[in-house]
């Protein structure tokens, strides 16, 4: 056996366009797409950007209606136990009728209604909503019997839908 036969000759390789620009494009695009993916990763966890509030809804009540009533009221007490605030945009039942924010504001020793676009829910604060004051009025409500429980969606700029079930009480709105 000659010496010669068991070493490999190795030919010399040209180097083409395509080759040269894919050997220097490679290191930054893998790079790019190294940190692209560590950043959607990172994003997925909800660790990105500000902490988000935590909604909790409590006391939901609706207040009964005979036959015939031209509207009716809900009112809610809501939690942000969060560290960020929140914004109520709107509140609707799918078994009652047209659903509105409003606020009662007195003036020369008579209230009248005003419409809310929007309540702010403090970070670490409690928004009660109560007669004389901002609560939901519902229009053409159906017969509601004290007792009843009835689901309530509050919608909120971060949180999205809430879900509640607010329970039909006799008594003054």
């Amino acid at each position: 056996m000659e010496p010669r036969s068991l070493m490999r000759v190795m030919r010399p390789t040209r180097n083409t366009w395509f080759v040269n620009a894919l050997r220097t494009v490679a290191p930054p695009l893998g790079a790019s797409c190294g940190a692209l993916a560590l950043m959607v990763a990172y994003t997925a966890t909800g660790a990105a950007g500000d902490p988000p509030p935590r909604i909790t809804v409590v006391d939901a009540h609706i207040v009964a209606v005979s036959a015939g009533s031209g509207s009716t009221a809900a009112y809610f007490e809501i939690r942000n136990t969060g560290p960020s605030k929140d914004t109520l945009l709107y509140a609707d039942s799918p078994d009652l009728g047209v659903s509105l924010l409003r606020r009662t504001v007195r003036r020369t020793g008579t209230g009248r209604t005003e419409p809310v676009w929007a309540v702010d829910v403090p970070a670490g604060g409690t928004v009660r909503m109560a007669p004389g004051g901002l609560g939901v009025v519902i229009l053409d409500p159906p017969v509601l019997k004290a007792g009843q429980k009835v689901p309530y969606l509050l919608w909120f700029r971060q949180s999205g839908k809430v879900a509640v079930r607010a329970t039909v009480t006799a008594g003054v709105r």
